[in-house]
């Protein structure tokens, strides 16, 4: 028995996808990486936005050309299980995310085998599909925010954090197994602990400080932190341990408190302000990223002029942003006020154009200086290496460290890089070699 996954989505359908092809694996079943090869396709589905839906859609029926077994799991299939079955009913299996706890009793009656042996989804037989060197730990799920744009409490729930020592143990479990970067993700990773911690505090800046304590590792790294829960002590943490990366991911989505109100964000411009300047005051070689969505609906042009001189002023290291996406079931898709599509497109164009002029500009002081660089691949025909420091999250967003070495190394070596010129969104340098 033959089985290929195609992961959609964000990181964390990603460590689900892992996951599952624990459970595959550990039963026996042979991982391809084609659906010719393929007895069975399973797709883990994005339903986040409109654009992910529809890549969703398109890969469904792309894979069904293939006439193979065909299992569809994840947040589309949770959000629109129903409207599959109708729409879609070649598809041999929904899983919902709610039928997770029991996904190998599911997979056991799909595929009929009394020798193939499903155990339950568990950390410890997660099989990674990226660099081994640099995984993503998934430490909660679900949200509890009500942003007024978002689907996700709809999709994945209340927030839940996993339990402080079970983390530990998969990140000792990983470090065992080579990782040098451990990359901590979930959909509100600043609550983490807040749901059972005596007086609901966050446990963040403990369970990094604790994960940065393990032998065999370089460097921690924590993604999606809210604004208004980046607290002092976790601050602290961040800017006096040196193997926990000095980066911040931090979604802020608006500048104009009006919108922010209206997305039912916490905070306001003064909160987002102060912040962002207390931690480039704090920790001078920071790196800020952040998303912004523009369109939202009854944005203004002066709100979206706001936004545009903030982004201007503050210059951040890292920025995405997206068109307001109108998601049924969301309070925001009943507001007045909706802004025309090629209005969205034009703001978001605006600020990218600002944003690539700042990101260039940010690179080219990188020039000369020195970035303690984990290897994960290398290019045999251009002898370049290719890396991450903490100013690069192992997402495919932020870019790459490129490099020769005199000498030759392996991947997952740590080695400092001296930056000598950029390109794009990469950093181009030379081994420090001793």
């Amino acid at each position: 028995m033959k089985v290929g996954l195609i992961s959609l989505g964000c990181a964390k359908n990603l460590v689900d996808s892992e996951m599952i092809l624990g459970i595959l694996k550990e039963a026996g079943i042979e991982i391809v990486s084609s659906p010719e090869e393929s007895d069975v396709i399973i797709i883990n589905t994005c339903g986040f936005i409109e654009s992910a839906k529809e890549e969703t859609i398109n890969t469904i029926l792309e894979m069904k050309e293939f006439g193979k077994k065909l299992i569809v799991c994840g947040c589309y299939a949770e959000r629109y299980k129903e409207k599959l079955k109708v729409e879609m009913p070649f598809i041999d299996r929904i899983i919902t995310l709610k039928d997770y706890p029991k996904i190998h009793l599911i997979l056991q009656e799909e595929f009929m085998d009394k020798a193939l042996k499903f155990m339950p989804l568990r950390y410890e037989s997660r099989m990674l599909s990226t660099s081994s060197k640099t995984p993503y730990v998934k430490i909660s799920e679900g949200c509890n925010n009500r942003c007024t744009y978002c689907a996700i409490p709809l999709i994945r729930g209340g927030f839940r954090s996993r339990p402080f020592l079970e983390i530990i143990n998969e990140c000792k479990l990983l470090i065992k197994n080579g990782a040098k970067e451990i990359n901590l993700i979930s959909q509100d990773t600043t609550r983490y602990g807040s749901d059972f911690s005596p007086n609901h505090e966050s446990l963040l800046a403990s369970l990094m400080e604790e994960i940065a304590s393990l032998n065999g590792v370089v460097m921690v790294r924590a993604l999606y932190l809210y604004p208004d829960e980046i607290t002092p002590e976790l601050l602290h943490t961040i800017k006096n341990n040196p193997k926990i990366a000095s980066y911040f991911d931090i979604p802020i989505q608006h500048i104009s408190s009006s919108v922010l109100k209206a997305m039912n964000r916490r905070g306001n411009e003064t909160l987002v302000k102060e912040l962002l300047y207390k931690i480039r005051t704090m920790i001078p070689d920071a790196i800020i990223r952040s998303t912004l969505i523009v369109g939202f609906p009854g944005e203004t042009e002066a709100d979206f002029d706001q936004l545009y001189h903030f982004v201007e002023e503050f210059q951040f290291d890292r920025l995405g942003v997206f068109a307001y996406s109108k998601e049924e079931d969301t309070k925001a898709f009943h507001l007045d006020n909706q802004i025309d599509e090629n209005i969205k497109q034009d703001r978001l164009h605006q600020i990218m154009k600002l944003q690539k002029k700042i990101a260039k500009k940010l690179n080219k002081e990188q020039i000369g200086k020195v970035h303690h660089t984990i290897i994960e691949a290398y290019d045999e025909e251009s002898k370049f290496y290719y890396g991450r420091s903490y100013a690069f999250a192992p997402d495919d967003v932020d870019g790459y460290i490129v490099f020769m070495s005199k000498v030759p190394l392996s991947i997952g070596d740590d080695i400092d890089v001296l930056i000598t010129d950029v390109f794009m969104y990469d950093l181009i340098g030379d081994a420090q070699i001793l």
